[in-house]
């Protein structure tokens, strides 16, 4: 492999890690997504590569994981983790992303970005072989992210991930922005920089489609890159995969595996008590993600737990396009700015969550990114909420906050609500199972969202507060807000980057677009003897690196 030469703007953020200025693990996130493999991000930032302590599993076995089951789409309208696990076992990603935040190439074996983000190389792992047969090839690469520029298809986020490519006239992949080189380069040219490109290629939606497939549930198509082949799936009930017997995985002399012959995902419901008891009975192996009380109950029953410290998060949100009978008050920027002026983030964290991660400032952007800005807790001021909503002559308005069925969520929302009437509002709480929440996360007026760490600031920004955004939620659209998120994509130096985040946090907070009251600490628990099964960081379930122990 050629000699790695990091960009100008990588050696920026080596001095900022030596500062203090960033952490090292958004450090190796960035150093890697601009072409670097990940020991040469580790050694231009003098840091110490963690040991492999788990040696590798026995071949074989079933593994039982504790997962709500949901029913399939297009993986580009994927909106929920789970989603993406049930089939990441037979549909690839381009790009990885590991716990200590390196991306790894998967189906790319390397990329290069210029200096100022605008042209991408990728270059793709030779000898992948489709389970059909079929060789992959950069036609399929192509294929695949022209797919995700469509902006006509429902529910489509990877479109909001690819400005840089559409053409905003057809809403479609623009002429000469993905160009095959070779059976085994694709060249992306961006009208903008855009230095996420590759980190948006390994979350959940971007997994890699076969040319036949025309959409629906892939399960039902079947083919893919990976290990695994689908089995059947029951919404609710059960996902299974098992081992292709016919299909030799390309990544085996690479990363190892297959370990695993066959992979059940198994739907307790939301309650966690029922979680805890398909444990004790021996009814699964790795829970997808232990939570609240049920932590120490886990530990306490011998199970082995993992913790990791992410940007995941939650926020309560009052949406300024929700259809409403009468006028919808959220389009009141000081009505929103009151409702967050009513709660105390602490408190959240403390009564939703028990505790366990930390508090946050209402704008969506962590301490662990990049160029996070530091502008100070989120004002708390009851008295002078109540007094904005009685101004506005909504005082007797009865808000309705809608959440999941499940521990911390419910919890969450109850600490909200309750804050809210200390303040003098009127709210109804509206508790849903999750397959109904789900199915209508971005309809409902008032509700809570959890929302998935990602490693880059502006991925999520872009995600959920673009305006017109396939997840904006919030129905937040700002013409500034938008530009200043462009100006944020550019390769530039950390302190410049810092200063244009800290306009988009306080425009965030200004016009009070979400309640967000607190950064997650995740965790998982698996039965002793499960190797290579910690809590993923966004949520991903690798099958491919689990095994048992020999």
């Amino acid at each position: 492999m050629p000699r790695q030469f990091p960009h100008t703007a990588t050696l920026a953020d080596a001095r900022a890690l030596r500062d203090g200025h960033m952490g090292r693990r958004e450090f190796l996130s960035r150093a890697t997504a601009f072409g670097l493999s990940a020991s040469a991000a580790y050694a231009l930032g003098g840091l110490t590569r963690p040991a492999q302590a788990q040696p590798a599993p026995a071949q074989g076995g079933t593994l039982r994981i504790q997962q709500s089951v949901k029913a399939l789409t297009d993986p580009r309208s994927y909106d929920w983790s789970e989603l993406g696990n049930q089939t990441r076992g037979f549909l690839e990603y381009l790009v990885e992303y590991q716990n200590d935040g390196t991306f790894t190439g998967m189906l790319l074996e390397r990329w290069h970005v210029n200096e100022d983000a605008t042209r991408y190389l990728l270059h793709l792992r030779p000898g992948v072989i489709w389970n059909n047969g079929d060789l992959f090839t950069a036609q399929d690469v192509a294929r695949n992210i022209v797919r995700w520029c469509d902006t006509s298809a429902v529910g489509n986020s990877m479109a909001g991930r690819f400005a840089g490519l559409i053409d905003p006239g057809t809403g479609q992949a623009r002429d000469g922005g993905i160009t095959v080189l070779d059976d085994l380069t694709v060249a992306l040219n961006l009208s903008q920089p855009d230095i996420s490109v590759i980190a948006n290629m390994s979350d959940y939606p971007a997994a890699i489609v076969h040319q036949s497939y025309e959409g629906g549930d892939p399960f039902l198509h079947g083919i893919g890159t990976g290990p695994f082949r689908p089995v059947s799936l029951v919404p609710g009930e059960r996902c299974i995969l098992e081992r292709h017997p016919d299909h030799s995985w390309w990544g085996t002399e690479i990363f190892g595996g297959p370990w695993l012959d066959r992979v059940e995902f198994i739907d307790f419901g939301t309650n966690p008590s029922g979680w805890l008891s398909a444990a004790e009975r021996g009814d699964i192996d790795l829970l997808y993600e232990t939570v609240g009380d049920f932590i120490d109950a886990m530990d306490a029953i011998g199970w082995i737990g993992t913790r990791t410290e992410t940007a995941a998060t939650t926020v309560i949100r009052a949406s300024q396009t929700a259809r409403m009978v009468g006028t919808n008050p959220y389009l009141n920027r000081a009505i929103r700015r009151a409702l967050a002026l009513a709660v105390d983030n602490e408190i959240c964290l403390e009564l939703g969550y028990g505790g366990r991660g930390t508090v946050a400032a209402n704008h969506h952007v962590s301490p662990i990114h990049p160029a996070y800005a530091d502008i100070g807790p989120a004002p708390y001021d009851p008295g002078r909420a109540r007094a904005e909503i009685e101004a506005a002559g909504l005082l007797g308005f009865e808000h309705e906050l809608v959440t999941v069925d499940d521990e911390w969520q419910r919890n969450t929302g109850d600490a909200v609500a309750a804050q809210l009437r200390d303040a003098g509002l009127t709210v109804r709480r509206r508790i849903l199972p999750g397959p109904e929440f789900w199915a209508n996360w971005r309809e409902f007026p008032f509700s809570a969202t959890q929302w998935n760490h990602r490693p880059l600031d502006v991925q999520v920004l872009s995600l959920a507060y673009r305006s017109n955004a396939a997840w904006n939620e919030s129905g937040f659209a700002n013409e500034e807000f938008d530009a200043l998120l462009d100006e944020a994509n550019h390769l530039d130096d950390p302190d410049r980057r810092r200063g244009i985040m800290a306009r988009l946090q306080t425009t965030l907070r200004d016009e009070g677009v979400i309640i967000q009251p607190y950064w997650r600490a995740l965790y998982n628990h698996h039965r002793p003897g499960l190797v290579n099964a910690a809590k993923h960081p966004a949520n991903e379930i690798h099958l491919y690196k689990i095994g048992f122990a020999a």
